[in-house]
Formats: structure tokens, sequence, C-alpha cells
């Protein structure tokens, strides 16, 4: 999360649903050290941790913003006084978009799958003027069944991290322009899903040994990657970035399982999914808000508590050593200018 907090919603497919398969029941919690702990819980709302903030004068920028854990983030921010941009396209996966009830949200067109739209989403938001106090990736997508490709990568990869990595380096000057910003990036313990080698570089068009799990699970590792190399990058500046897991809950996504898997999920973990959007939306809002985490960087969040990851999440050579970012650079180096 990049702070100073600015928040513009996009509509990249699914927008905010979210939902894994495989939770961290079964890992002990382990609490990052150096890091301010919360009263918080899984149960806490998005309302009841902006409670008492006064976000007037703040601006958040969220992918995803229309529907989900995007707009349940979306209107606890407006509702402290925060402005928001959301953005009023129709997602491919048929979900229709609801804006927020207020005054405070800007429109903004954009579609993480193609580079074109982005750029041209980043220069409207630098048109606009709006320093960048919070900047979260949210948006994403989880397509089941054969392999699909985007200018010949595999859709997960193009979308949730390639589109999201694109936005951020495009954003980044109104990001650095703030006081302090923040910058959250959603991580899911889908990550186990991805392969043993963490990202298939020499595969990204996904031909070899294709399954969605793989292919979404190393998207989403991608993404607490870049994240944690982003914040080793921002060190010394007024920005910070850090990822989170926002836990089972029942979005879209959810539903856009098949019903044998929705059973066989809930047969596995009975409580799943086990939060409210209202509760997994609590994290982001959270870490994008709270003055306690002022400064924090490079850490990774659950139920609103900054926890030791698995070993492949806070793997900072691999971050650095796997060319994730020079890969990514290269993939969209025509776009980056």
């Amino acid at each position: 999360m990049l702070t100073r907090r600015s928040f513009i919603a996009s509509s990249a497919a699914v927008g905010a649903a979210t939902v894994s398969g495989c939770g961290r029941n079964d890992e002990p919690v382990v609490f990052a050290e150096g890091v301010p702990m919360s009263r918080y819980d899984k149960k806490t709302t998005a309302e009841q941790v902006v409670a008492g903030l006064d976000l007037a004068g703040k601006t958040f920028l969220i992918t995803g913003g229309t529907s989900g854990l995007g707009l349940v983030s979306a209107r606890a921010l407006t509702a402290r006084g925060a402005r928001h941009a959301a953005d009023g396209s129709q997602p491919r996966q048929g979900v229709r978009p609801r804006r927020p009830a207020s005054a405070r949200c800007t429109p903004l067109a954009l579609e993480l799958e193609q580079p074109g739209p982005i750029v041209a989403c980043a220069a409207e938001v630098a048109r606009l003027g709006m320093p960048i106090d919070g900047l979260i990736c949210n948006a994403g997508i989880m397509v089941l069944g054969d392999l699909r490709q985007v200018r010949g990568i595999e859709q997960h990869f193009a979308v949730n991290h390639l589109g999201h990595f694109l936005l951020v380096q495009k954003l980044l000057p109104q990001v650095q322009a703030a006081p302090r910003t923040r910058r959250r990036r959603r991580q899911l313990s889908a990550y186990k899903w991805a392969p043993p080698c963490g990202i298939e570089f020499d595969n990204l068009a996904g031909t070899r040994e294709f399954t969605a799990n793989k292919a979404y699970g190393q998207s989403k590792l991608a993404n607490a990657l870049f994240s944690l190399e982003l914040a080793r990058r921002l060190e010394g500046t007024r920005a910070t970035s850090n990822s989170l897991n926002p836990g089972a809950v029942d979005t879209a996504l959810w539903h856009h399982y098949p019903k044998w898997q929705q059973q066989a999920l809930l047969a596995a973990d009975q409580g799943f999914p086990a939060e409210t959007p209202e509760q997994g939306a609590a994290t982001r809002c959270y870490v994008a808000t709270a003055p306690a985490l002022a400064g924090v960087n490079g850490q990774y969040f659950e139920n609103c508590n900054a926890v030791v990851p698995p070993p492949q999440v806070r793997d900072a050579a691999l971050a650095r050593r796997s060319c994730l970012r020079t890969t990514s650079e290269d993939l969209l180096r025509p776009w980056l200018g």
C-alpha cells in the first residue's frame, strides 16, 4: 500500500471478488516483531477500524471498487470523509458494478487486461492532479477451466500481476507527491498453489502443465514478491508498500466456483467461506489508515495484524534475484516509457 490515501476504482473483471480455498487454519500464526499490534480480529468490520478517524482531504485509489470488497472499502473510507474515484464500466464476468453512495466519488475506467487502458487511466489521474494517499490494488480474476492468454501471457499473470505492476509504475509520481503514501496489495493464501519453484519464468505463457489453480497461485505469489521488492526500493521515501490476506470471504469469486467445488470446499472446512465482505475489507482499511502504521513497510497482514508469512512470500532474495521486476519491465517496456 502506498500511503497518502487516494482512492480510484477500476473494473478489472471481477472487481474485488476474493476467496481462498486454502486458509492458514492449520498453521501457527507468528506476529511480526516491531509492528504495533491492533485490537482487531477476523470478525472486525471495515467500519469499525476507521471509526473515529478524520479522512477529510485524503484521496484513495482502489482498483475494483464498484463491487465486493472494493465497494465495501470505498463506503467505509468515504464515510470518514475521504475522496474516492470509482469506475462504472461493466466487468466481463457479468457482475454489475454499484457506485458508492458518495458525492466524493470520481468515476474512472480501467481494464487491467490491456496496457493501453491502464496508461490512459494513470494519465487521467495525473490530469486530475490528485496526490494519492492510498493505492489499494484490489481487483483481480480467477478463471476456471482451460488456458487463456493475453498478448501471449497466461491470463491470471497478465491481469493480476502485470496489470497492477504497470498501474503502480505509472502512478508512482502521484504516490510520492503525497505527504505520506501507502500501497497495499491484496495477497491471498492461494500462493500455496504456485509452482514449487515460485514463478515459472520460462512458462509465463502457461502452456506447460496448465491448471487454473496453479496459474492463480503464481499470480498471487507474484503480487506478494512485487510488494516486497517495491518496499525495499521505497525505503527512505515517504511511501510504503505492504501486502495482505483478506481471508476466505463470501464474495462474487466464491459464487464463481461450480456448485460441486463449493460443496467440496465446504466439506473440507465447514467454516468456509468464513467472513462477510464487511469483515474481509477490514484489514485493507486498517493498513491504509491506521495512524499507528505510518511508516510500516514491507509487511504482510492478516486479520488487521502484521504476521510472519510463509517462506516463499518473505523471500527478499527471490524477489530480487528471480528477475520478477526485470521480467515485468521487459514485458511492459513499450508502455512504461
